[in-house]
């Protein structure tokens, strides 16, 4: 991946990322933090790997993702209108009574949203089934999922950890945001997940350990997740929470916190000085 893709795809980033505390703002309610940590895999999901099309959402051959984490939808949100499944301005309406985008993904209501997320460990369940149907229906579309290090917790992931092993899914990718917060602040002092690349290794599962904000090692990852034989991939992530807006990052309080306006402007602010270096180095 070459320099001026990696920018580009970061100014989409970040474009993501104003969209999703745009959503939370106008909305008085949210998850701005972990939103922001998974704007870049998700643009690179969207822009750079997955096979989608935003004119036919529901193709048959499509890859599919799901937001485990389903209460991260704001930044989901964002990356579909990047890519043009939704119209922009409809992010501000998110969360209103009569809105499509609802503070969780639906896949009845929103074009390219392959499934309904938001009990944590459900949505990664369902991708491993996805995976499953892929093989027994002989399709070589594959199945993308992001779950969070607190989402762990869920003794579901686990099930289906073991269940995509049996399986050997090797059509499965997972990422595990490990960017180490959770509503309740450090996650091993909540319920210590860690080790996390051993215990998935340890249920048979091929795994990558990757910094989620660096576009070269994530793809790279992803590569190498798709060569991999007889064995599902986890890429642990290391993230960080709020990234790119100088006072939500590493702050649990922007777990599930709205920005007031000053808060808001001052985000976007900081959010349009990176778009700015990155486009004038294009």
């Amino acid at each position: 991946m070459d320099k001026k893709r990696i920018m580009e795809l970061s100014i989409i980033a970040n474009n993501v990322r104003k969209s999703a505390l745009t959503a939370v703002y106008n909305a008085a309610s949210g998850h701005p933090g972990g939103s922001l940590s998974i704007a870049d895999v998700l643009t690179l999901l969207y822009f750079e790997v997955m096979n989608v099309d935003p004119e036919n959402p529901k193709m048959e051959n499509r890859d599919r993702f799901v937001l485990s984490k389903g209460h991260t939808a704001p930044a989901l949100y964002g990356v579909l209108a990047e890519k043009g499944f939704i119209p922009k301005e409809d992010i501000k309406t998110f969360r209103n009574i009569d809105s499509y985008l609802q503070g969780h993904p639906d896949m009845n209501k929103v074009p390219g949203v392959d499934m309904s997320t938001g009990s944590l460990g459900q949505g990664v369940s369902v991708a491993g089934g996805m995976a499953l149907a892929a093989k027994l229906d002989d399709k070589n579309y594959r199945v993308y999922s992001i779950l969070g290090d607190g989402e762990l917790e869920e003794g579901q992931v686990w099930e289906q950890a073991m269940f995509a092993a049996h399986y050997k899914l090797d059509n499965l990718t997972i990422f595990v945001d490990n960017n180490g917060l959770q509503i309740d602040g450090d996650i091993t002092k909540v319920m210590n997940p860690t080790p996390i690349d051993k215990k998935f290794e340890a249920f048979g599962w091929h795994v990558i350990v990757s910094d989620a904000h660096d576009f070269e090692k994530l793809f790279s990852a992803v590569e190498e997740a798709k060569m991999t034989k007889g064995q599902p991939t986890a890429i642990i992530m290391k993230s960080v929470k709020g990234k790119n807006v100088s006072f939500m990052e590493n702050n649990p309080a922007w777990h599930g916190a709205a920005p007031k306006e000053d808060e808001y402007n001052l985000a976007i602010a900081e959010l349009d000085e990176i778009i700015k270096g990155l486009e004038e180095n294009l």
